[in-house]
């Protein structure tokens, strides 16, 4: 399913969000003009969860969690890095809205973290470098599925040779993809030849912890405060 828009209008400017965006895309295009460097590059300030076992027991703790953070701004291809903006301009605005800058960002950042350890204790020796602002923006996600799960997303459903168009409520779309990659996940462990090279669990650690934080924390934010942008 391709989300295409949100019926949630923004009530200020997600500049947050916006510079994300930008932030990611700057980079890539640096990756762009890397060349044969790119795989060098993406060892260094890629998240490897056997590196970081190592690391673990070495104390170093400036090279165990810099990676964590850059690997949110490297992507694998332009369909990547594509799919993550979308998703994040989808969804982000409105959580930013919500949340105010400073505390938006700091939930992207923690869930992108979680994210990582999410991958790291389901994979802890994979030597495969793990990049992407996926677990981060599942982190948005989770808590765009806290604060507005009554909101229609409007849904591109790709059926080869039929592309209908249709409207879901937030919880059935965020819910599906929630499940999808959580089985997603557990078959690239359990089945025989499956290794792919998508972090599924980076993706259900991120979005358990955006969810978990505005549950936990936020408790008056996913009741009434949420409700001035939709009806119910």
């Amino acid at each position: 399913m391709i989300p295409l828009r949100d019926n949630i209008p923004s009530l200020t400017r997600p500049a947050v969000n916006y510079t994300l965006i930008g932030l990611n895309v700057l980079v890539f295009l640096g990756e762009l003009g890397l060349g044969p460097h790119l795989d060098g590059f993406i060892q260094v300030f890629g998240f490897i969860p056997g590196r970081f076992l190592s690391q673990l027991w070495h104390g170093s703790f400036l090279a165990m969690f810099l990676p964590m953070f850059t690997s949110m701004f490297l992507h694998g291809g332009w369909f990547h890095l594509i799919g993550n903006m979308w998703t994040l301009y989808i969804f982000g605005d409105n959580v930013e809205d919500t949340l105010g800058h400073g505390l938006f960002l700091a939930l992207y950042f923690i869930c992108g973290v979680a994210a990582c350890l999410a991958q790291f204790m389901t994979g802890p020796t994979s030597l495969m470098p793990m990049v992407g602002a996926s677990g981060a923006i599942a982190g948005v996600m989770g808590a765009y599925f806290a604060l507005f799960p009554w909101a229609r997303v409007l849904t591109l459903i790709p059926l080869f040779p039929f592309f209908p168009i249709i409207e879901v409520p937030a919880y059935i779309f965020l819910g599906f993809w929630f499940l999808l990659q959580f089985f997603s996940g557990t078959l690239s462990i359990l089945g025989p030849g499956m290794k792919g090279g998508v972090a599924f669990f980076a993706h259900v650690g991120g979005f358990a912890a955006g969810y978990l934080l505005l549950r936990g924390l936020f408790p008056h934010l996913t009741g009434a405060l949420a409700r001035r942008h939709y009806r119910i």
